[in-house]
């Protein structure tokens, strides 16, 4: 592992190069990243670089919002296989069809979405932002996609009617965390706050103290009063909560929660691909383009 780092930290020396890694990462590729964060500060750092490689730990959709906003720089993968599910389940047929139906209605997508959707979207979302976001479109009817979860919480929070394309999209890993999960940690850890991601079904949604993303669990941990937590996300998260929020305890609601494709880049892999310079993530020049009106709508907006 020593001999692996230290190569990692001799090939970065050499060129100019980012190494950015999402909250979910491994413990060690986080702590050898040079920023790690949540996708929309991924994509706003990524926006903001001066790098001209660009290595993402991350999975597919996140790789190519960097490679979108960077045309001219080169954007490395360790792992192409680290495709997400949830990306998976949205077509850019059932944009065209939904947006026919209603016509008055802005597509706003979760940036959990590959880029020939964004290159239909209106504005794209994180999690971080999504409220706000709904919130700044001109239209009351907002065409969203592709996670069912994030959507029921954005209906609650928003005064806008919501349309979910599909009608079920979802996260394997935050669905899989259930209330009976969270019912049996609070027993365990009656004192513990509540913090989930709104990827989470509404029932572990309505159970808890506080509902955010990632980067808003750590600020919110950080200021509670509660020295203890239960974390309903991906447990690579807790690894980021620790470093960050001295003193307090962290326990994952459900151990199960882990996402495959997020754990397939290693250090060996990231010394691999900082060697060889590939696999490079390519998007299509058209559909960068389109996609790239939406992602930069949500940055100047936030």
């Amino acid at each position: 592992m020593e001999r692996v780092k230290e190569r990692i930290e001799n090939l970065r020396n050499g060129k100019n190069v980012l190494i950015l890694a999402h909250n979910y990462q491994r413990p060690e590729v986080q702590e050898i990243a040079d920023f790690v964060g949540d996708s929309f500060e991924l994509a706003r750092t990524a926006a903001e670089t001066d790098a001209e490689i660009i290595v993402f730990c991350g999975v597919d959709f996140m790789a190519e919002t960097a490679a979108i906003l960077n045309p001219n720089k080169k954007v490395l993968i360790p792992d192409p296989g680290a495709i997400c599910p949830m990306a998976q389940l949205l077509f850019p047929d059932d944009l065209k069809k939904e947006k026919k139906k209603n016509p008055d209605a802005e597509v706003l997508l979760y940036v959990n979405t590959l880029a020939d959707c964004k290159a239909l979207a209106d504005c794209v979302c994180t999690s971080s932002n999504a409220s706000v976001m709904v919130e700044a479109m001109d239209s009351e009817t907002i065409i969203f996609g592709p996670d069912h979860n994030l959507s029921r919480y954005l209906e609650k929070q928003t005064s806008k009617q919501i349309i979910t394309v599909p009608e079920y999209g979802l996260c394997p890993t935050h669905h899989q965390i259930l209330d009976d999960d969270l019912l049996t940690m609070k027993i365990k850890h009656p004192e513990a706050g509540v913090v989930v991601h709104p990827e989470c079904v509404i029932e572990v949604q309505d159970m808890a103290d506080h509902v955010t993303s990632t980067s808003g669990m750590i600020e919110y941990c950080k200021e509670a009063k509660e020295e203890e937590f239960l974390i309903g996300t991906e447990v690579g998260h807790l690894h980021r909560l620790k470093s960050e929020c001295k003193g307090k305890r962290f326990y994952p609601i459900s151990e199960t929660a882990v996402c495959p494709q997020m754990k397939m880049h290693s250090l060996k892999k990231l010394e691999r691909v900082l060697e060889l310079e590939k696999p490079v993530v390519v998007v299509q020049k058209d559909v960068a383009e389109k996609a790239r009106r939406a992602i930069e709508r949500m940055l100047s907006l936030s």
